[in-house]
């Protein structure tokens, strides 16, 4: 014979897991949809200038920084500047290739991204020399 409290453990047990795998659920679909949003472009285009620095920082993810002096304007000013981050080790060695000369980089700009995609939310995935 089973007793009313047996009975209500079983279905307390049942609901608990019940509860955990909704939980487990909607952690998935928030990271998901956390993922998603982080990773979201927002814009694509190319600007031109001279590439002035390029770096490779950080502490815990190392970064590919880099600021370009952008074409057409005269003075260096922060209005001129422009900076962005390098997707990957292949793109900021030709960046390193092409310091001190003008060139055109082509730029997906992230809602925010992750830290270890770099420091702004312009990620440069590909250089070319101007002629």
């Amino acid at each position: 014979m089973t007793s009313q409290l047996d009975l209500a453990k079983v279905s307390a047990r049942k609901w608990f897991r019940r509860g955990l795998w909704m939980l487990f659920a909607g952690f998935l679909v928030f990271s998901a949809g956390y993922y998603v949003y982080r990773n979201w472009t927002v814009s694509e285009g190319s600007r031109s200038g001279t590439l002035f620095k390029i770096s490779k920082k950080g502490v815990v993810f190392k970064t590919y920084e880099g600021q370009l002096h952008l074409a057409g304007s005269v003075m260096m000013s922060p209005q001129s500047t422009w900076d962005f981050s390098a997707v990957n080790e292949q793109v900021y060695q030709q960046l390193q290739s092409y310091e001190g000369k003008l060139v055109k980089c082509h730029y997906k700009q992230k809602v925010d991204p992750f830290v270890w995609q770099g420091d702004t939310e312009y990620l440069v995935y590909k250089v070319e020399p101007v002629q």
